[in-house]
């Protein structure tokens, strides 16, 4: 008996793992085994991340998370979103907030992890409490805003 296909449509999986065992660094069984989109296959490999950058894709995330299998993340494109709601590179305006904050709870309950992209170390421990998961720490030249991150989520 063959196995049910992990999405719809199933659709035919190419084949050509040249160029990507040579980036992964595995041998082309292993390719088979990871290149896939975890959580759909548990040994997958392929971590999937839609962007919610703007008011649509807040109304139409409930549905998404419903019906698109495969989604282990949500990043916010708050500076879109920002200026879409009227105040561009606020990320702390009030409205912005608000909005950001009906993402993190779409995602919540949906049990998928939700990302905020700029993550300092003024803003970091009000980024946690607010629920986000996946923290994206701006480069620096020291590991200030890393560590307080890391403080933050109990990695210190």
């Amino acid at each position: 008996m063959k196995n049910k296909p992990l999405y719809e449509p199933a659709g035919i999986r190419g084949d050509g793992p040249t160029q990507a065992v040579r980036y992964w660094g595995v041998t082309q069984q292993e390719y088979y085994e990871r290149a896939d989109v975890w959580p759909l296959n548990p040994k997958g490999e392929i971590f999937v991340i839609l962007m919610i950058e703007d008011t649509e894709g807040i109304n139409n995330l409930k549905d998404i998370l419903k019906n698109v299998p495969g989604v282990g993340a949500i990043l916010i494109g708050e500076g879109d979103l920002s200026q879409e709601l009227g105040y561009p590179r606020q990320y702390e305006h009030k409205v912005v907030l608000d909005a950001m904050a009906q993402i993190v709870d779409t995602c919540r309950e949906a049990n998928v992890v939700v990302g905020h992209p700029h993550v300092e170390a003024h803003n970091v421990e009000r980024i946690v409490k607010e629920g986000y998961r996946f923290l994206m720490c701006a480069p620096v030249r020291s590991y200030g805003n890393l560590d307080k991150a890391r403080a933050a989520t109990g990695r210190a």
